[in-house]
Protein backbone atom coordinates (compact mmCIF):
# COMPACT_ATOMS: atom_id res chain seq x y z
CA UNK A 1 0.00 0.00 0.00
CA UNK A 2 1.25 3.49 -0.88
CA UNK A 3 1.36 5.71 2.24
CA UNK A 4 -0.56 8.96 2.44
CA UNK A 5 2.07 11.62 1.81
CA UNK A 6 2.11 15.33 1.07
CA UNK A 7 2.06 16.59 -2.51
CA UNK A 8 5.76 17.45 -2.07
CA UNK A 9 6.81 14.04 -0.74
CA UNK A 10 4.75 11.78 -3.00
CA UNK A 11 6.84 12.24 -6.20
CA UNK A 12 10.01 11.41 -4.26
CA UNK A 13 8.38 8.28 -2.84
CA UNK A 14 7.28 7.09 -6.28
CA UNK A 15 10.71 7.67 -7.79
CA UNK A 16 12.60 6.08 -4.90
CA UNK A 17 10.35 3.00 -4.68
CA UNK A 18 9.44 2.64 -8.36
CA UNK A 19 11.17 -0.71 -8.87
CA UNK A 20 9.83 -2.18 -5.63
CA UNK A 21 6.27 -1.04 -6.37
CA UNK A 22 6.38 -2.57 -9.85
CA UNK A 23 7.82 -5.80 -8.48
CA UNK A 24 4.79 -6.15 -6.18
CA UNK A 25 2.19 -4.82 -8.61
CA UNK A 26 3.03 -6.77 -11.77
CA UNK A 27 2.18 -10.25 -10.36
CA UNK A 28 -1.15 -8.93 -9.08
CA UNK A 29 -2.27 -7.59 -12.46
CA UNK A 30 -0.82 -10.38 -14.63
CA UNK A 31 -4.12 -12.36 -14.53
CA UNK A 32 -5.74 -9.49 -16.43
CA UNK A 33 -3.71 -10.42 -19.50
CA UNK A 34 -5.02 -13.96 -19.68
CA UNK A 35 -7.62 -13.94 -22.45
CA UNK A 36 -9.78 -16.20 -20.31
CA UNK A 37 -9.93 -13.60 -17.52
CA UNK A 38 -13.38 -12.28 -18.60
CA UNK A 39 -15.38 -10.95 -15.70
CA UNK A 40 -12.65 -12.06 -13.31
CA UNK A 41 -11.02 -8.74 -14.21
CA UNK A 42 -13.26 -7.06 -11.65
CA UNK A 43 -11.85 -9.29 -8.91
CA UNK A 44 -8.29 -8.66 -10.11
CA UNK A 45 -8.58 -4.89 -10.01
CA UNK A 46 -10.39 -5.01 -6.67
CA UNK A 47 -7.41 -6.84 -5.19
CA UNK A 48 -4.54 -5.11 -6.98
CA UNK A 49 -5.79 -1.54 -7.08
CA UNK A 50 -8.20 -1.68 -4.18
CA UNK A 51 -7.25 -3.84 -1.23
CA UNK A 52 -3.51 -4.31 -1.89
CA UNK A 53 -2.41 -0.89 -3.15
CA UNK A 54 -5.42 1.31 -2.33
CA UNK A 55 -4.88 3.18 -5.61
CA UNK A 56 -8.51 4.19 -6.06
CA UNK A 57 -8.23 6.70 -3.26
CA UNK A 58 -6.30 8.96 -5.68
CA UNK A 59 -9.32 8.88 -8.01
CA UNK A 60 -11.98 9.26 -5.34
CA UNK A 61 -10.69 11.07 -2.26
CA UNK A 62 -13.01 10.96 0.70
CA UNK A 63 -12.59 14.72 1.16
CA UNK A 64 -11.76 17.41 -1.38
CA UNK A 65 -11.11 16.91 -5.08
CA UNK A 66 -8.66 14.55 -6.75
CA UNK A 67 -5.03 15.70 -6.66
CA UNK A 68 -4.05 15.62 -10.34
CA UNK A 69 -0.31 15.25 -9.75
CA UNK A 70 -0.87 12.24 -7.49
CA UNK A 71 -3.24 10.78 -10.09
CA UNK A 72 -0.57 11.23 -12.76
CA UNK A 73 2.06 9.47 -10.65
CA UNK A 74 -0.28 6.52 -10.11
CA UNK A 75 -1.09 6.28 -13.81
CA UNK A 76 2.60 6.44 -14.70
CA UNK A 77 3.18 3.50 -12.36
CA UNK A 78 0.27 1.54 -13.84
CA UNK A 79 1.26 2.37 -17.42
CA UNK A 80 4.69 0.92 -16.65
CA UNK A 81 3.35 -2.21 -14.95
CA UNK A 82 0.23 -2.96 -17.03
CA UNK A 83 -1.41 -0.75 -19.68
CA UNK A 84 -4.59 -2.79 -19.28
CA UNK A 85 -4.74 -2.19 -15.54
CA UNK A 86 -4.15 1.50 -16.22
CA UNK A 87 -7.03 1.65 -18.71
CA UNK A 88 -9.47 0.02 -16.29
CA UNK A 89 -8.25 2.33 -13.53
CA UNK A 90 -8.68 5.48 -15.65
CA UNK A 91 -12.24 4.62 -16.66
CA UNK A 92 -13.07 3.96 -13.02
CA UNK A 93 -12.26 7.63 -12.54
CA UNK A 94 -14.26 8.81 -15.55
CA UNK A 95 -17.28 6.80 -14.42
CA UNK A 96 -17.05 7.88 -10.79
CA UNK A 97 -15.99 11.54 -10.84
CA UNK A 98 -19.36 12.77 -12.20
CA UNK A 99 -20.99 11.23 -9.12
CA UNK A 100 -18.70 13.32 -6.92
CA UNK A 101 -19.60 16.43 -8.88
CA UNK A 102 -23.36 16.01 -9.27
CA UNK A 103 -24.63 12.86 -7.56
CA UNK A 104 -27.49 12.66 -5.09
CA UNK A 105 -26.84 11.11 -1.67
CA UNK A 106 -28.26 7.84 -2.96
CA UNK A 107 -26.07 7.92 -6.09
CA UNK A 108 -22.93 8.73 -4.11
CA UNK A 109 -23.63 5.92 -1.64
CA UNK A 110 -21.79 3.55 -4.01
CA UNK A 111 -18.55 5.57 -3.81
CA UNK A 112 -17.04 3.43 -1.00
CA UNK A 113 -17.50 0.32 -3.16
CA UNK A 114 -16.01 2.14 -6.16
CA UNK A 115 -13.12 3.32 -4.01
CA UNK A 116 -12.35 -0.23 -2.84
CA UNK A 117 -12.58 -1.66 -6.37
CA UNK A 118 -15.47 -3.95 -5.41
CA UNK A 119 -17.64 -2.04 -7.86
CA UNK A 120 -16.52 -1.01 -11.37
CA UNK A 121 -17.78 2.03 -13.28
CA UNK A 122 -18.01 2.97 -16.96
CA UNK A 123 -18.34 6.24 -18.89
CA UNK A 124 -20.54 6.21 -22.02
CA UNK A 125 -20.20 9.30 -24.21
CA UNK A 126 -18.97 8.19 -27.67
CA UNK A 127 -21.43 7.12 -30.37
CA UNK A 128 -20.97 5.73 -33.89
CA UNK A 129 -21.65 9.21 -35.33
CA UNK A 130 -20.54 11.33 -32.36
CA UNK A 131 -16.92 11.03 -31.34
CA UNK A 132 -15.03 14.31 -31.05
CA UNK A 133 -18.22 16.08 -32.22
CA UNK A 134 -20.26 15.47 -29.08
CA UNK A 135 -23.04 17.79 -30.26
CA UNK A 136 -23.92 15.18 -32.92
CA UNK A 137 -25.13 12.84 -30.18
CA UNK A 138 -28.21 10.88 -31.26
CA UNK A 139 -29.09 9.04 -28.04
CA UNK A 140 -32.23 10.54 -26.54
CA UNK A 141 -33.80 10.58 -23.10
CA UNK A 142 -37.50 10.86 -22.29
CA UNK A 143 -38.93 11.53 -18.82
CA UNK A 144 -40.97 8.70 -17.32
CA UNK A 145 -42.31 9.80 -13.96
CA UNK A 146 -39.39 10.19 -11.57
CA UNK A 147 -37.12 8.19 -13.88
CA UNK A 148 -36.01 8.44 -17.50
CA UNK A 149 -35.96 6.17 -20.55
CA UNK A 150 -32.94 6.11 -22.87
CA UNK A 151 -32.82 5.04 -26.50
CA UNK A 152 -29.60 5.03 -28.46
CA UNK A 153 -26.26 3.42 -29.19
CA UNK A 154 -22.85 3.98 -27.59
CA UNK A 155 -19.62 2.49 -28.92
CA UNK A 156 -15.97 2.10 -27.89
CA UNK A 157 -17.02 2.21 -24.24
CA UNK A 158 -14.38 0.94 -21.82
CA UNK A 159 -15.12 -1.50 -18.98
CA UNK A 160 -18.04 -3.06 -20.89
CA UNK A 161 -18.44 -6.55 -19.51
CA UNK A 162 -16.95 -5.77 -16.11
CA UNK A 163 -18.73 -2.54 -15.10
CA UNK A 164 -21.55 -2.58 -12.59
CA UNK A 165 -22.87 0.81 -13.66
CA UNK A 166 -22.32 3.52 -16.28
CA UNK A 167 -22.55 7.28 -16.46
CA UNK A 168 -24.37 7.72 -19.77
CA UNK A 169 -24.96 10.90 -21.77
CA UNK A 170 -28.11 11.37 -23.86
CA UNK A 171 -30.05 14.34 -25.20
CA UNK A 172 -33.17 15.22 -23.25
CA UNK A 173 -33.97 18.09 -25.65
CA UNK A 174 -32.60 17.33 -29.14
CA UNK A 175 -33.82 20.69 -30.51
CA UNK A 176 -31.41 22.42 -28.11
CA UNK A 177 -28.35 20.65 -29.47
CA UNK A 178 -25.59 20.16 -26.94
CA UNK A 179 -27.53 22.29 -24.42
CA UNK A 180 -29.94 19.38 -24.14
CA UNK A 181 -27.25 16.80 -23.36
CA UNK A 182 -27.91 15.30 -19.92
CA UNK A 183 -26.11 12.76 -17.73
CA UNK A 184 -27.68 9.61 -16.33
CA UNK A 185 -26.71 6.66 -14.17
CA UNK A 186 -27.54 3.29 -15.69
CA UNK A 187 -27.05 -0.03 -13.92
CA UNK A 188 -25.32 -2.70 -16.01
CA UNK A 189 -28.27 -5.05 -15.49
CA UNK A 190 -30.92 -2.41 -16.31
CA UNK A 191 -33.87 -3.55 -18.35
CA UNK A 192 -33.49 -2.43 -21.95
CA UNK A 193 -29.66 -2.35 -21.94
CA UNK A 194 -27.70 -4.66 -24.21
CA UNK A 195 -23.89 -4.83 -24.21
CA UNK A 196 -21.54 -6.29 -26.80
CA UNK A 197 -17.79 -6.72 -26.65
CA UNK A 198 -15.50 -5.23 -29.30
CA UNK A 199 -12.17 -6.93 -30.03
CA UNK A 200 -9.29 -4.48 -30.37
CA UNK A 201 -5.67 -4.96 -31.46
CA UNK A 202 -4.81 -4.98 -27.75
CA UNK A 203 -6.95 -6.97 -25.33
CA UNK A 204 -9.24 -4.62 -23.44
CA UNK A 205 -12.76 -4.77 -21.94
CA UNK A 206 -14.39 -2.43 -24.45
CA UNK A 207 -17.66 -2.65 -26.28
CA UNK A 208 -20.99 -1.23 -27.37
CA UNK A 209 -24.04 -0.31 -25.31
CA UNK A 210 -27.47 -0.38 -26.94
CA UNK A 211 -30.34 1.30 -25.08
CA UNK A 212 -33.90 0.28 -25.92
CA UNK A 213 -36.25 2.28 -23.74
CA UNK A 214 -33.74 1.65 -20.94
CA UNK A 215 -34.48 2.78 -17.40
CA UNK A 216 -32.05 5.43 -16.07
CA UNK A 217 -31.57 7.85 -13.17
CA UNK A 218 -30.98 11.54 -13.81
CA UNK A 219 -27.49 12.71 -12.76
CA UNK A 220 -27.26 16.43 -12.12
CA UNK A 221 -29.42 18.92 -14.02
CA UNK A 222 -31.29 18.41 -17.26
CA UNK A 223 -29.09 20.00 -19.93
CA UNK A 224 -26.03 19.93 -17.68
CA UNK A 225 -24.49 16.81 -19.20
CA UNK A 226 -22.11 18.46 -21.67
CA UNK A 227 -20.56 20.62 -18.97
CA UNK A 228 -20.33 17.63 -16.61
CA UNK A 229 -18.64 15.52 -19.28
CA UNK A 230 -16.11 18.26 -20.12
CA UNK A 231 -15.30 18.90 -16.46
CA UNK A 232 -14.64 15.19 -16.03
CA UNK A 233 -12.52 14.83 -19.17
CA UNK A 234 -10.54 18.00 -18.38
CA UNK A 235 -9.72 16.59 -14.95
CA UNK A 236 -8.37 13.33 -16.33
CA UNK A 237 -6.88 14.41 -19.70
CA UNK A 238 -3.51 15.30 -18.18
CA UNK A 239 -3.22 11.83 -16.70
CA UNK A 240 -3.45 10.24 -20.17
CA UNK A 241 -0.04 11.77 -20.80
CA UNK A 242 1.16 10.26 -17.53
CA UNK A 243 0.09 6.78 -18.65
CA UNK A 244 1.99 7.35 -21.89
CA UNK A 245 5.06 8.33 -19.87
CA UNK A 246 4.80 5.08 -17.89
CA UNK A 247 4.61 2.98 -21.05
CA UNK A 248 7.51 4.87 -22.64
CA UNK A 249 9.58 4.48 -19.50
CA UNK A 250 9.01 0.71 -19.54
CA UNK A 251 10.01 0.53 -23.23
CA UNK A 252 13.14 2.56 -22.56
CA UNK A 253 14.15 0.37 -19.62
CA UNK A 254 13.57 -2.83 -21.61
CA UNK A 255 15.55 -1.50 -24.57
CA UNK A 256 18.43 -0.19 -22.44
CA UNK A 257 18.72 -3.52 -20.63
CA UNK A 258 18.73 -5.39 -23.93
CA UNK A 259 21.42 -3.33 -25.66
CA UNK A 260 23.70 -3.44 -22.62
CA UNK A 261 23.58 -7.25 -22.61
CA UNK A 262 23.24 -8.14 -26.31
CA UNK A 263 26.67 -8.88 -27.79
CA UNK A 264 27.09 -8.28 -31.52
CA UNK A 265 30.33 -7.91 -33.48
CA UNK A 266 32.27 -8.66 -30.31
CA UNK A 267 30.82 -5.96 -28.05
CA UNK A 268 27.51 -4.90 -26.47
CA UNK A 269 25.08 -3.13 -28.76
CA UNK A 270 25.13 -0.23 -26.31
CA UNK A 271 28.67 0.62 -27.44
CA UNK A 272 27.48 1.25 -31.01
CA UNK A 273 27.15 4.98 -31.63
CA UNK A 274 23.90 4.62 -33.58
CA UNK A 275 22.38 2.73 -30.66
CA UNK A 276 23.59 5.40 -28.24
CA UNK A 277 21.91 8.05 -30.43
CA UNK A 278 18.62 6.15 -30.23
CA UNK A 279 18.93 5.92 -26.44
CA UNK A 280 19.70 9.64 -26.22
CA UNK A 281 16.60 10.56 -28.22
CA UNK A 282 14.43 8.22 -26.17
CA UNK A 283 15.71 9.57 -22.84
CA UNK A 284 15.33 13.21 -23.90
CA UNK A 285 11.76 12.81 -25.16
CA UNK A 286 10.82 10.79 -22.09
CA UNK A 287 12.13 13.45 -19.74
CA UNK A 288 10.44 16.26 -21.67
CA UNK A 289 7.11 14.42 -21.73
CA UNK A 290 7.22 13.75 -18.01
CA UNK A 291 8.00 17.39 -17.21
CA UNK A 292 5.15 18.65 -19.43
CA UNK A 293 2.67 16.30 -17.77
CA UNK A 294 3.71 17.28 -14.25
CA UNK A 295 3.69 20.98 -15.15
CA UNK A 296 0.08 20.72 -16.33
CA UNK A 297 -0.85 18.67 -13.25
CA UNK A 298 0.77 21.21 -10.93
CA UNK A 299 -1.18 24.07 -12.52
CA UNK A 300 -4.41 22.09 -12.25
CA UNK A 301 -3.77 21.57 -8.52
CA UNK A 302 -2.53 25.04 -7.61
CA UNK A 303 -4.28 27.53 -9.89
CA UNK A 304 -7.83 28.62 -10.57
CA UNK A 305 -6.89 29.50 -14.16
CA UNK A 306 -7.97 27.26 -17.04
CA UNK A 307 -5.51 24.47 -17.73
CA UNK A 308 -6.91 23.44 -21.12
CA UNK A 309 -3.86 24.45 -23.15
CA UNK A 310 -1.31 22.92 -20.81
CA UNK A 311 -3.36 19.71 -20.58
CA UNK A 312 -3.68 19.52 -24.36
CA UNK A 313 0.05 20.14 -24.86
CA UNK A 314 0.94 17.50 -22.29
CA UNK A 315 -1.36 14.87 -23.79
CA UNK A 316 -0.30 15.67 -27.34
CA UNK A 317 3.44 15.60 -26.72
CA UNK A 318 3.52 12.73 -24.23
CA UNK A 319 1.39 10.35 -26.29
CA UNK A 320 3.17 11.14 -29.57
CA UNK A 321 6.58 10.86 -27.88
CA UNK A 322 5.63 7.57 -26.23
CA UNK A 323 4.68 6.14 -29.62
CA UNK A 324 8.13 7.06 -30.96
CA UNK A 325 9.93 5.73 -27.88
CA UNK A 326 8.10 2.40 -27.96
CA UNK A 327 8.70 2.07 -31.70
CA UNK A 328 12.42 2.69 -31.17
CA UNK A 329 12.39 0.13 -28.37
CA UNK A 330 11.00 -2.46 -30.78
CA UNK A 331 13.73 -1.56 -33.28
CA UNK A 332 16.50 -1.93 -30.71
CA UNK A 333 15.22 -5.33 -29.58
CA UNK A 334 15.11 -6.52 -33.18
CA UNK A 335 13.28 -9.81 -33.66
CA UNK A 336 12.59 -10.07 -29.94
CA UNK A 337 10.70 -6.80 -30.16
CA UNK A 338 7.94 -8.32 -32.30
CA UNK A 339 7.65 -11.62 -30.45
CA UNK A 340 4.25 -12.06 -28.80
CA UNK A 341 4.63 -11.88 -25.03
CA UNK A 342 7.61 -9.53 -25.03
CA UNK A 343 6.77 -6.41 -22.95
CA UNK A 344 7.82 -4.08 -25.75
CA UNK A 345 5.68 -5.92 -28.32
CA UNK A 346 2.71 -5.52 -25.98
CA UNK A 347 3.49 -1.84 -25.45
CA UNK A 348 3.59 -1.34 -29.23
CA UNK A 349 -0.07 -2.37 -29.37
CA UNK A 350 -1.11 -0.74 -26.10
CA UNK A 351 0.34 2.73 -26.66
CA UNK A 352 -1.42 3.46 -29.94
CA UNK A 353 -4.95 4.16 -28.57
CA UNK A 354 -3.61 6.91 -26.30
CA UNK A 355 -3.28 9.21 -29.31
CA UNK A 356 -7.00 8.75 -29.97
CA UNK A 357 -9.05 8.51 -26.77
CA UNK A 358 -10.03 11.49 -24.61
CA UNK A 359 -9.37 13.75 -27.58
CA UNK A 360 -7.25 12.80 -30.59
CA UNK A 361 -3.90 14.43 -31.26
CA UNK A 362 -5.64 16.51 -33.90
CA UNK A 363 -8.20 17.77 -31.37
CA UNK A 364 -5.40 18.67 -28.95
CA UNK A 365 -3.73 20.72 -31.70
CA UNK A 366 -7.02 22.54 -32.30
CA UNK A 367 -7.33 23.36 -28.58
CA UNK A 368 -3.77 24.66 -28.44
CA UNK A 369 -4.02 26.61 -31.68
CA UNK A 370 -7.40 28.13 -30.79
CA UNK A 371 -5.99 29.34 -27.49
CA UNK A 372 -3.00 30.95 -29.20
CA UNK A 373 -5.20 32.61 -31.84
CA UNK A 374 -7.39 34.23 -29.16
CA UNK A 375 -4.44 35.86 -27.39
CA UNK A 376 -4.27 39.62 -27.82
Amino acid sequence: MIPILSAQDLPVFFETHHAALCEKLVPLVEPLHARSSGNNAAAVVAKAMGAEFDLYRWLLPETGSADVRSLCLVRELLGYASPLADAIYAVQGLGSYPLLLAGTPEQTSVLPALRSGERIAGFALTEPEAGSDVSSMQSVAVADGDRWRLTGHKTLISNVGIAHQYVVFANANPDAGRKGITAFVVKADAEGLESRRIQLSDDHPIGELVFKNCSAELLGDVGGGFKLAMRTLDRFRVSVGAAAVGMARRAFDEAAHHVRNRIQFGKPLAEQQLVQAHLANMATELDAARLMVLRAAHKADTSDEPVSREAAMAKLFATEAAQRIVDTGVQLLGGRGVMHGNPVEHLYRAVRPLRIYEGTSEIQRLIIGRGIAKES
